[in-house]
Parts: C-alpha cells; sequence; structure tokens
C-alpha cells in the first residue's frame, strides 16, 4: 500500500471514527436508570452541543476520503467502505435531530387509579402534589423515565418534572 493510500486510509477512519462518536457519545451516556457521573454528563452535553456541526462536516470529509479511496481499493476495501459509510452517514444525519425527545417524552395524559385500585408496593417512592382540594401522586419509577408530566390539578395546569 503506497503511503499516500495510508495516509488517506486514516483520515478516512479519523474522520468516520468523530463522526460517529459525536452521535453514539451522548446516547450512551445519557440513558434512563443508567448512573451518569458529573464528568460523564459534561463530556456528554459538551459533544452534544458541538454533534450538529461537527458529524456532518466530519461525515462529508469521510464520504471524500473514501471517494479518494475507491479507485485505489480492491474489492473487499471497497466493500469496507461501503459497509463504514453506512454508520457515518447514519451519525452525522442523526446527531441533527434531538433523539432524547424520543428517550424522555412527556406524558401529556396522564391515567389515575384510585387508592384502592393502585397497585403500587408499600414501599415506592412517589412525588405528590396537593393543591386545594384535589391531591395526585405519582410514581418516582415513571418519572424517571418520562422526566415531566402535563396534568391538571384542582383546575390548575400544572408540569411535575423529576
Amino acid at each position: 500500500m503506497k503511503s499516500s493510500s495510508r495516509f488517506l486510509w486514516i483520515l478516512f477512519a479519523l474522520t468516520a471514527v468523530i463522526t460517529i462518536a459525536a452521535f453514539f457519545i451522548p446516547g450512551f451516556i445519557i440513558r434512563p436508570f443508567a448512573y451518569q457521573s458529573p464528568r460523564g454528563l459534561l463530556l456528554a452535553m459538551t459533544v452534544r452541543q458541538r454533534a450538529p456541526i461537527v458529524a456532518p462536516l466530519a461525515g462529508i470529509a469521510a464520504l471524500v476520503f473514501a471517494v479518494l479511496l475507491w479507485s485505489r481499493t480492491r474489492k473487499w476495501g471497497k466493500i469496507g467502505l461501503a459497509v463504514l459509510m453506512v454508520p457515518v452517514a447514519f451519525s452525522a444525519v442523526m446527531s441533527r435531530i434531538n433523539y432524547f425527545e424520543w428517550m424522555f417524552h412527556p406524558v401529556d395524559t396522564a391515567q389515575f387509579d384510585s387508592v384502592s385500585a393502585s397497585k403500587l408496593d408499600a414501599g415506592e417512592m412517589i412525588l405528590a402534589v396537593r393543591y386545594g382540594t384535589d391531591a395526585r401522586a405519582y410514581p418516582i419509577r415513571e418519572m424517571a423515565y418520562h422526566h415531566i408530566l402535563n396534568d391538571i390539578v384542582d383546575g390548575v395546569p400544572v408540569a411535575v418534572t423529576y
């Protein structure tokens, strides 16, 4: 392999990794019910803020390097380029979408049971809201997944968050 081809492969691999990492690092660190260290969360949010610009630019660069390598590469190299460009293109597009809205979507229409019909364990933690003559209880395990619930308590709209 010529040194110019080797250099192009290195540039292609580097830009492909940057593109894919810009999409997957925040999604891997920020997950429901998973521990998130302060440093890890800072990394994830920093990458997430820059991903809409960095991932498409790195993806375009990876595509340019793949095109330059195409004519210099044999059959298996071309297959490898094509296969690697799929997650690169996916990551470049998806990094511009707020996929956390899919993971942490609000509950717009809450459903409630009476105390006697509730299937909560006695030790289960809840968030409680009481306003006027109305009271509501929201299980923490559900709130931890959705993070926000829109409700009306005694005629007043509230946004319950955890």
